[in-house]
């Protein structure tokens, strides 16, 4: 299977099964259309005769050459090698765990997904008892995993910050014992943020995701108190001291991501990622709100050509800035095309259910924050210690051979079939894509591998 697009100047062509990127001429771009693999030595005479008058025979020639010696080294019409391994999939042991500290919020954000917070499920904070026990599921169902990573979600995290910090003593007390390595990350809208709480989150969160959406009049426009008022002018300083302490000389972490949404409201998202730079922000994401169609901000069909327009905008602008020696990084133009995941990852993406849970406030455990509240999905409870390996096993098979839809696409080796959660919500079913999802997706690959060969010039 091959993939080929035109974007800014360059003709690429993808071979899907093994992952290698062609940045080739027209002639050669035109000449995928006609060929068939496996290809013959000699170029068939139909190949000759649609190209000869616009290019000179041994330029065809030459063309054809160059694919089959592409061919020949497996980097063009290469062979599927990973589906004799979906079946094979196994359940791993959870690695990773997202930590619901509170299912409360002080923000009231008009597209979040978590009910503005309490996950329709009434406001909670979670009892550090039930921290502990989470921390003693972990370190129990990762078995012979040595880096655990544990994710600080809300809700508002900071709302319940002293449990915060008992339960990273908690953990760094059984790191030796248990011969584990806790990596601890926080998610925040900055509101509670204070000096003090800045120093514990840069000396013991190696990532922290800072939440807020762009521009003021974006930012308060979906971002709001509960009274109502906008948040902009009192987050901004602390995201800006936080991350200025951070990157100090002698701070033992310095990975951070500033985090916004775009919905139909500012489809010129781009600027919110400029406004982000500007403000001194250098790890920027940007991600479109995914919600029911029938909500006013929600993202639908109708809005792909300006989504698309905006992310090939945005990555040209990248590029400048990268040559200018300004540049930032994007998240979701981040792509190593040279390593890239493993051969699971690539099958099965996020570990959702499987290598990662989620655990409420109340001890529940979910496949993920998304899943929480779905009653279906629950897994099991930290106050027990129980885990359904039913759910387990179904999501260690969930690969993007068992998606209809998967198996056909281009970008499925980069996506491993994209969001669960997103799929059993908008489609019912963790198999079916949600195709609103799988379009977005499929440009940003697009025009992050642009951005490589517009780099590699």
């Amino acid at each position: 299977m091959t993939h080929k697009y035109t974007l800014n100047g360059f003709y690429i062509v993808l071979d899907v099964n093994s992952g290698a990127v062609h940045v080739v001429d027209k002639l050669f771009y035109n000449m995928l259309d006609l060929v068939e693999a496996p290809l013959a030595k000699e170029c068939p005479a139909n190949i000759l005769e649609a190209f000869l008058g616009e290019y000179n025979r041994q330029e065809i020639l030459d063309t054809y050459a160059e694919m089959v010696e592409l061919s020949e080294a497996g980097q063009l019409f290469s062979e599927d090698d990973y589906a004799q391994f979906s079946n094979m999939m196994v359940s791993s042991p959870v690695k990773a765990m997202c930590l619901h500290i509170a299912h409360d919020c002080n923000l009231r954000c008009e597209y979040c997904f978590a009910g503005k917070g309490d996950y329709h499920e009434g406001r909670m904070l979670m009892p550090l008892e039930v921290g502990y026990k989470a921390i003693d599921y972990l370190l129990k169902y990762s078995q012979g995993r040595h880096n655990l990573e544990l994710d600080f979600f809300g809700g508002e995290p900071l709302m319940n910050f002293d449990v915060v910090k008992e339960i990273v003593k908690y953990a760094r007390s059984k790191e030796k014992e248990y011969n584990k390595l806790f990596r601890f990350t926080i998610t925040t809208n900055g509101v509670l943020l204070t000096d003090d709480k800045i120093d514990f989150i840069n000396q013991e969160m190696s990532n922290v995701v800072l939440s807020t959406d762009g521009r003021k009049e974006v930012n308060d426009r979906v971002r709001t108190r509960v009274d109502g008022t906008g948040c902009y002018d009192s987050i901004m300083p602390k995201f800006q001291r936080l991350v200025e302490k951070r990157l100090a000389p002698g701070n033992p972490f310095d990975q951070y991501y500033v985090r916004g949404t775009f919905t139909k409201y500012n489809l010129d998202f781009a600027e919110d990622v400029l406004h982000l730079n500007q403000l001194g922000f250098d790890q920027i994401s940007v991600e479109p709100v995914v919600t029911d169609s029938s909500m006013p901000y929600a993202l639908t069909e109708e809005d792909l050509p300006a989504i698309f327009a905006e992310y090939e905008r945005l990555s040209k602008i990248l590029i400048e800035r990268k040559k200018a020696g300004t540049g930032f990084n994007f998240f979701h133009f981040m792509l190593d095309l040279d390593q890239g995941p493993c051969a699971i990852k690539r099958l099965r993406g996020c570990g959702c259910g499987n290598e990662y849970v989620a655990v409420t406030p109340d001890g529940d455990v979910y496949p993920c924050h998304q899943f929480v509240g779905h009653e279906e999905w629950k897994m099991g409870s930290v106050l027990d210690q129980s885990i359904d390996t039913t759910i387990k096993d179904q999501f260690a098979l969930a690969t993007v051979y068992g998606k209809p839809d998967c198996q056909k696409c281009w970008a499925k080796f980069y996506c491993s079939g994209g969001c669960n959660a997103n799929n059993m919500q908008y489609c019912g079913d963790i198999h079916k894509s949600f195709a609103l999802a799988c379009e977005l997706e499929k440009k940003r690959l697009e025009c992050a591998i642009m951005i490589k060969a517009a780099l590699a010039e």
